[in-house]
């Protein structure tokens, strides 16, 4: 490699007193009137309960809150999002939830800053030209790693197609990663969204734009991820457990923003688009299947795996020209073991909601997706379609 870039601006507030230096970060940049973007949800199970406090204690409390975020947006949500932000006079958006109120607050951040009524003229890659409002976001799930990543997709219900945005104007100006925030979340999507920040790891660490930098960050992910997933799913509570999780959703969001993603999204994509298949169940499902039709391609980078996901002395131990089938096997083991404790699919046909007779649709669908450049073994229809065949069951 004679050239690699990496980036990564947002400043990161990490710790189980992290929400209380929010207001001290908004007055840093001459903000005083947040919106506050979340969804129901999050509402429901008291999660806004100490943001709002942390801001209360510091003197500054939100001017709106904006709490109809579905767990697919769109355009029509994004407009109305912004239309608040316009009518409270509000000077920052402040996003506490998911993937899709994070995504949210991006878009509307872009029309609040334009002063736009259209996303379109917005879409694309680096169609931004200047820095938008301050942006904070608070994750309450420790998987999509959205918070540190420049990227945002919205739906348009009319025209039936994704609007993707991808801008280092995007970027949160403050993620905020405090494990009281993701203490609710059930063992199921405990486990799915760990899968899926895994996944960002991994094939951050085995992709085609990979870096020594990104790879640093990955790295400590997978073990992470490792070390931690099946401890809090047994042991939901714990909060240190918890806060291991979210430090590596966040360092694999950071990860794959630099070095991108391959297979394992491409068909995740259609598979949740065609089928409404949970994003992180896809991620867990499909990792395996992807390492293994990349071995001859990735072999030694997937051999290296095995370092973060079983430990030096499994390593060690482990031939090198067995360490790639072993790094998979490994990612397999943990897989059995949620599917055994939270029922976390691990094959096409246990997820209930994929027909046999999609496959060859999804196949052609994953070809378009833009993930397929990255991916360290090139893939046709007949590859595509190969590995869902495995994957079905």
């Amino acid at each position: 490699m004679s050239f690699y870039e990496f980036f990564c601006p947002v400043k990161i507030l990490a710790g189980t007193s992290a929400l209380e230096h929010i207001p001290h970060e908004l007055r840093s940049l001459n903000a005083q009137r947040p919106l506050l973007v979340t969804d129901e949800g999050v509402r429901k199970v008291g999660l806004l309960a100490p943001v709002e406090k942390a801001l209360s204690e510091g003197g500054l409390q939100f001017a709106a809150t904006f709490d109809k975020v579905p767990p697919d947006s769109s355009v029509k949500v994004v407009s109305e999002c912004a239309r608040l932000y316009r009518q409270s006079n509000c000077d920052s958006i402040v996003a506490v939830g998911g993937g899709s109120v994070i995504d949210t607050s991006k878009a509307a951040n872009i029309l609040a800053s334009e002063n736009a009524d259209s996303l379109e003229p917005f879409s694309g890659a680096n169609a931004l030209k200047r820095p938008l409002k301050p942006f904070f976001v608070i994750p309450t799930t420790a998987g999509t790693g959205s918070e540190v990543t420049m990227a945002a997709v919205i739906k348009d219900p009319d025209r039936g197609i994704k609007l993707p945005f991808a801008s280092g104007f995007l970027l949160p100006n403050v993620a905020v990663v405090d494990p009281r925030m993701t203490m609710s979340l059930p063992p199921h999507l405990t486990a799915a969204t760990a899968m899926d920040a895994m996944t960002h790891a991994v094939e951050a660490y085995t992709c085609m734009s990979k870096n020594p930098v990104s790879d640093a960050y990955a790295s400590a992910a997978i073990r992470k991820i490792s070390e931690n997933l099946l401890h809090v799913v047994d042991n939901p509570t714990d909060e240190n457990g918890r806060f291991e999780l979210a430090q590596a959703a966040t360092m694999a969001g950071i990860a794959f923003s630099n070095s991108m993603t391959g297979l394992v999204h491409s068909l995740g994509h259609q598979v949740g688009a065609l089928c409404h298949v949970h994003h992180g169940m896809c991620m867990s499902l499909f990792l395996p299947y992807v390492l293994e039709y990349n071995l001859k391609s990735a072999g030694p980078a997937i051999g290296e795996l095995l370092l973060f996901l079983e430990g030096a002395e499994v390593y060690a131990k482990t031939p090198a020209p067995e360490r790639p089938k072993a790094a998979i096997a490994a990612i397999r083991k943990l897989r059995d073991a949620l599917y055994a404790r939270c029922k976390i699919p691990r094959t096409l046909s246990e997820t209930g909601k994929v027909k046999r007779e999609q496959i060859p649709t999804l196949a052609r669908m994953a070809l378009d997706d833009g993930t397929l450049a990255f991916n360290p073994e090139e893939v046709e229809y007949e590859d595509a379609l190969g590995v869902l065949e495995k994957a079905w069951a």
